[in-house]
């Protein structure tokens, strides 16, 4: 896991860094790994690949994140990480597998309460993907909605959404 954290920032390569991102992705799948990658700083690294031209990069990092925050103690570290996602959701092409990846890391990012302020911005997004997009789109859309709406502070701001 050192070694490919290494390899995902030394290199420029869309195409290893692709690869490394699902090893990753993989690897986070089993609990004890996502304690390590967090331990060895692979949230910041895996992360600052949001930030990636090349969408394939940018979708496989938010799954790889996405399987990372099944764990407490990432998502702490990662809410730092939630506005740059609910941005990558909003200005993805409508049901692009970057937008399906990032409403996917938002759900997880959304059970719990703690993050939802952070994510009040987006919410005329998530309706808008919710009544435009296909299927796929408008369940992930309504899985992070109804995340949000479990949380009475959040009900004033999903209602005076614009839509």
């Amino acid at each position: 896991l050192q070694k490919l954290i290494h390899l995902l920032q030394a290199t420029d390569d869309p195409l290893i860094q692709e690869q490394v991102l699902i090893t990753l992705s993989n690897s986070a799948a089993f609990s004890v790994n996502q304690d390590i990658i967090r331990n060895l700083d692979g949230l910041s690294v895996i992360g600052g690949m949001l930030s990636n031209c090349t969408p394939k990069v940018k979708e496989k990092a938010l799954n790889a994140l996405n399987n990372l925050s099944m764990n407490i103690k990432n998502q702490e570290e990662m809410q730092v990480f939630i506005t740059q996602v609910c941005r990558t959701v909003e200005s993805a092409p409508l049901n692009s597998d970057v937008q399906l990846a990032g409403l996917r890391l938002l759900t997880n990012m959304s059970v719990r309460s703690d993050y939802h302020q952070k994510m009040i911005n987006s919410i005329p997004c998530f309706l808008h993907l919710l009544s435009e997009g296909t299927e796929r789109t408008q369940i992930q859309a309504l899985k992070v909605l109804v995340n949000l709406s479990a949380n009475p502070a959040m009900t004033r701001h999903l209602l005076r959404a614009q839509v």
